[in-house]
């Protein structure tokens, strides 16, 4: 074999020189001017700021008193006019053409479907060729064409990714085929709604009314009718839409809202439907309120395509500089690419098999562990990210707490009653409904009302029993809660018998409605006595302490709406036929609507301050002359096709005037067990916590401090609410004044600050050690998480548990969702499930930890792994006269890279630092893993100078020690470098794993046993002697020994921040 290799003298360095310097004069000779002279631009942005724009932000407030006109004025970008001919064409007007060209190519092939109102045909089947999307939902990333396979290097990528596609696609059929029927009342049904806007509990929808008359359900499909709806939009809350039936006279217009709709995604959960199918597949609202999915990179994935360029540029380098040593004799070029492939072991192509193969293992012990049941890891390519997170974002409501809602206080203005005395309450309605049945039955011979009667009287003022009593009377009917009975055992199915067949004993009753703070109303008053039997379309049945029934004709519904913050009835009493208007909503829409008083604003905060969420209860007196002008109005404004929620609005804020308060409510959403310590683990670990909720700002403070969000020790700084520049300048003025007090802001002030100070509130929020962002929509919250991202270039991690929090979780490098109350749509579309929120504090600082350091050592030793056999290559190649020969062949370097070091190597998932408990009780050291130490240029640096030092030494060893074969200085080396390879991943171990021995023991075993069939490589007869194993031990001793001694010193005299806690 030797005899084979080519010898070429070394030239002189003169000689070598002068020759490289004619060469590079001939080729700069033939080369043209370079690009370096400057092209002009065609935009140039001329500063025009206005006065405001260029003061500092610290600044006083006699600034704004002078021009109140610069407060919206900004910098304008204008476009000077550009240059004309050929100096255009040639100084990039070419370009501007090219890309012009490309974009409208682009704009063509992709150009979006234009959205547009659609008119629904039924009995005209020649109108129906409106073509719609696929009614189906795709939550893929990927195609079939994206798992061609590209090489057994990339098949277990591309496998990973394939089952982690395959389980979204089984996600996607299961939704997309469930099928739900259970009978109910005739024309109405309840849907859940969870997997679309996050709330578990049931919501009432009604049929079209001119349908319900119909003699058989056959006769649906023969009448003439058609239906105009809107064009399709985000909102899933609204919808505007008539039915128009052409077949009657006089023709029936109906109006549609929302009421009268199913969107796709819901659960029809009791009755059955038939319906109009108005928008499909990427028209309805679910998939438009989704973003597209993407593609997550881990940051240790970045950091390492970072230094496997360097090792790239490294690879060119190093056969250049062979080439250039060798003196370009020749085919120089063909020696070029004969280096590049010798020293192509320097790219680690093998890296991206192991890293993913241990992602996997990763994501199975995650799975496996007992201390977090439940947990699924949805997606397998990002499990050290856990492990490098800065900003924790969460959701309150079924996240934080428990998002089940418990009636604690009733306050009436001068009276309050909590937990301790609602027996009173109790006392005061049995007394009330006691007194009015009495009265009742010593006025039944008289035709006029007891009420009626007492109409003329003088006002008085009313007695504690009976605002009490009025208090409750409005809390039982004002709600959309509707009681359902469960059928009882072989009972008929049919809708007549339905009723009769049911159980409506208090056992069966169950209460479904749109919220859970709505059934825990309607619990408390049954709880006290008044008690909800029974509801349907019309009416209304209440069942007194007494047992009397009470019978209410639902005379009008106004649902609530994130616009409105309230929702109102008018009801019609059939005893005393009095007609009644309640509402009830949140303090800041109530407070203009109810007469005049002075303790409903300081009474809602002090609940706030207890962690309750409040409602206010009014009503409203009207005669039967009111109400029918209310009705005919609010009729024809339904009926309007434009502008009809304005409309509709106007004609109820005619009725919502000066209503009289009844009471102030106060619910409790109780916390999860061990939020607390969770929220103290993390923020000891150095992970900032931002709280974003829609509810309101009281309440969002409060469950902050009782959650430990916000520490004992920590100020609290409210943002004012701001609705102009001027004041969003002087607010931030007034928090950069505060140092580490946690930030709490709404949603209409964070959207100012952003528009007009986007870096310097980020910048002040960041330096914050909590942020609690209240009234938050679900859009607001994932540009919240892409800010800071953006801002900050750290990892963010955004939690919660309803399908409002799906933007917000995909837009985080790490999404986490809990299985909660509000539905599984968070689970599904988030990277990890957990079931509950104290699981995060052991997946990030246990197997956070765990994963990011194994990943980190197992790169950096894949990479060792090509970097020491290079180096052996190229100091071969250099001894003998730089030859483009290479050292090993055939199954050799096959073998280097599996059977032989693949086990040992592959062992370090097993690896862990510091033991589980230790993390759990220090979380401090989670505080380490964000800095990136495990895996940086510097360690990178030093695997590289260790591979050049070992590679050095075996290779010269070999050389030295070799007396008469060149297949001996093979078998030397070969054998030093895998047992170099071997002792090395000994060394880098921390705590050794029975695995990790078998591993060991195993790879040296297959290299043994392959020796004897290696006589193309190994001289059997050589590798037998004791001279093979003295050079061999020796050449190992030394390029291992001195790496043992320094990671002794540098254990004893610098030891890591976790040996101290494990000794």
């Amino acid at each position: 074999m030797a005899d084979q290799i080519p010898l070429y003298p070394v030239r002189s360095a003169a000689a070598a020189a002068a020759a490289a310097n004619r060469k590079r004069a001939a080729y700069y000779s033939a080369a043209g001017p370079g690009p370096g002279a400057e092209r002009p631009s065609r935009y140039q942005l001329e500063d025009e700021s206005a006065h405001l724009d260029e003061m500092p932000l610290m600044m006083s407030e006699e600034g704004f008193e002078n021009d109140e006109s610069d407060y919206h004025t900004l910098p304008r970008a204008r476009v000077t006019q550009r240059k004309r001919g050929l100096e255009w064409f040639v100084c990039g007007g070419w370009k501007f053409l090219c890309t012009s060209c490309c974009d409208w190519l682009i704009n063509i092939c992709q150009r979006k479907r234009e959205l547009k109102a659609r008119t629904v045909w039924l009995g005209y089947p020649e109108k129906c060729e409106e073509k719609h999307p696929r009614n189906s939902i795709k939550n893929q990333k990927y195609s079939v064409f994206t798992f061609i396979p590209g090489g057994f290097v990339l098949a277990v990528t591309i496998t990973r990714e394939a089952i982690d596609e395959f389980r979204r696609f089984q996600r996607d059929k299961e939704v997309n085929s469930q099928l739900y029927s259970k009978l109910t009342i005739r024309g109405s049904c309840f849907i859940r709604t969870d997997q679309l806007d996050g709330e578990t509990d049931w919501k009432l929808k009604v049929a079209v009314s001119c349908t319900q008359r119909l003699p058989a359900l056959g006769d649906l499909f023969s009448i003439n009718a058609y239906v105009y709806a809107q064009k399709p939009q985000l909102d899933i809350h609204s919808f505007e839409g008539t039915f128009t039936r052409e077949d009657s006279d006089p023709p029936i217009h109906e109006s549609l809202s929302i009421e009268n709709t199913l969107w796709a995604g819901t659960v029809v959960a009791s009755g059955t439907v038939i319906g109009v199918v108005i928008y499909t597949g990427k028209e309805t609202r679910s998939v438009m309120n989704t973003s597209n999915p993407k593609s997550k990179a881990g940051l240790l994935d970045l950091e390492l395509n970072q230094l496997t360029k360097a090792l790239f540029l490294a690879l060119v380098a190093l056969s250049v500089v062979m080439v250039t040593l060798q003196g370009f004799v020749g085919p120089w070029y063909r020696n070029l690419l004969r280096f590049l492939l010798l020293f192509s072991y320097i790219i680690p192509i093998s890296l991206r098999v192991n890293l993913d193969m241990g992602k996997a293992a990763y994501g199975w012990m995650i799975m496996r562990d007992e201390s977090i049941p439940g947990t699924v890891v949805r997606t397998s390519t990002i499990p050290e990210e856990l492990g490098r997170l800065v900003y924790l974002l969460t959701d309150k409501t079924g996240t934080l707490t428990q998002n089940e809602m418990v009636f604690k206080r009733l306050h009436l203005g001068t009276v309050s009653y909590g937990p301790d005395t609602m027996d009173e309450i109790q006392n005061h309605v049995v007394d009330s409904y006691s007194q009015t049945h009495s009265q009742a039955g010593g006025n039944t011979t008289s035709s006029t009302p007891p009420r009626k009667a007492q109409s003329s009287a003088p006002k008085v003022r009313k007695s504690v029993s009976s605002r009490v009593h009025e208090a409750v009377k409005a809390v039982a009917l004002c709600h959309n809660v509707t009681p359902v009975y469960e059928s009882r055992a072989g009972a008929a199915t049919d809708a007549e018998f339905a009723e009769v067949d049911q159980d409506f004993s208090d056992e069966n009753r169950t209460y479904q409605a749109s919220s859970p703070d709505e059934v825990a109303l309607v619990q408390w008053t049954e709880s006290v006595g008044l008690t909800l039997v029974n509801r349907d379309l019309t009416s209304m049945q209440l069942r007194t302490p007494s047992g009397q029934v009470l019978t209410y004709c639902l005379l009008q519904t106004f649902p609530f709406t994130s616009e409105s913050k309230r929702m109102g009835v008018i009801v019609r009493d059939e005893s005393t036929a009095e007609i009644t208007f309640y509402m009830k909503g949140a303090d800041t829409a109530m407070s203009t609507i109810v007469q005049y008083n002075d303790w409903l604003e300081e009474e809602c905060g002090n609940m706030a301050r207890e962690g309750l969420r409040t409602l206010v209860v009014a009503k409203k007196a009207l005669t039967e002359e009111q109400y029918q002008d209310f009705e005919s109005r609010y009729n024809q404004a339904r009926l309007s096709l434009h502008d009809r929620a304005l409309k509709v609005a106007a004609v109820v804020e005619s009725l919502e005037r000066e209503m009289e308060l009844l009471c102030l409510t106060g619910v409790e959403d109780q916390l999860q067990a061990g939020v607390r310590p969770t929220l103290e683990m993390l923020r000891n670990a150095g992970i900032k916590i931002w709280m974003l909720t829609g509810d309101k700002l009281e309440t969002a403070t409060c469950i902050a401090k009782s959650s430990h969000l916000v520490s004992r020790t920590q100020d609290t700084h409210i943002f004012r609410p701001v609705t102009s520049r001027g004041e969003a300048h002087l607010e931030l003025n007034a928090f950069r004044r505060k140092h580490d007090c946690a930030l709490v802001i709404s949603g209409d002030s964070l959207e100012v600050c952003l528009k007009y100070y986007e870096h310097e509130f980020m910048e002040l929020a960041c330096q914050c050690p909590a942020v609690v962002c209240c009234r938050c929509s679900p859009t607001q919250k994932a540009r919240i998480v892409s800010l800071l991202r953006q801002h900050t270039g750290r990892r963010t991690c955004a939690i919660g548990d309803g399908g409002n929090d799906v933007s917000m979780i995909q837009a985080a490098d790490c999404g986490i969702g809990i299985e909660g109350k509000e539905g599984r749509q968070a689970s599904l579309a988030a990277d990890f499930s957990i079931t509950q929120f104290r699981h995060v504090g052991r997946l990030l600082v246990v197997h956070g930890r765990s994963s990011y350091k194994r990943s980190a050592a197992l790169g950096q030793f894949v990479m060792h792994r090509g970097l020491i056999i290079s180096t052996m290559q190229a100091v071969f190649s250099s001894v003998f006269y730089f030859a483009s020969v290479p050292l090993y062949q055939g199954f050799l370097m096959v073998g280097y890279a599996t059977v032989y070091t693949m086990f040992p190597v592959f062992s370090l998932v097993l690896d862990e630092d510091v033991r589980p408990d230790t993390a759990m009780l220090y979380p401090e050291l989670y505080k380490d893993l964000t800095k990136g130490r495990s895996l940086s240029f510097k360690t990178f640096l030093v695997w590289v100078l260790i591979s050049v030092y070992q590679g050095g030494i075996l290779m010269y060893g070999a050389l030295v020690l070799f007396e008469s074969e060149f297949v001996h200085v093979v078998a030397i080396s070969f054998t030093a470098l895998i047992l170099t390879e071997l002792l090395m991943v000994a060394l880098t171990v921390r705590t050794w794993h029975w695995l990790m021995v078998v591993a060991q023991f195993l790879s040296l075993g297959c290299y043994v046993a392959s020796l004897a069939f290696l006589n193309e490589y190994f001289d059997v007869a050589f590798i037998t002697t004791v001279t093979f194993v003295w050079k061999v031990s020796a050449i190992t001793v030394v390029s291992c020994l001195p790496l043992y001694t320094l990671k002794f010193l540098r254990r004893k005299l610098s030891p890591p921040s976790y040996s101290k806690l494990t000794s």
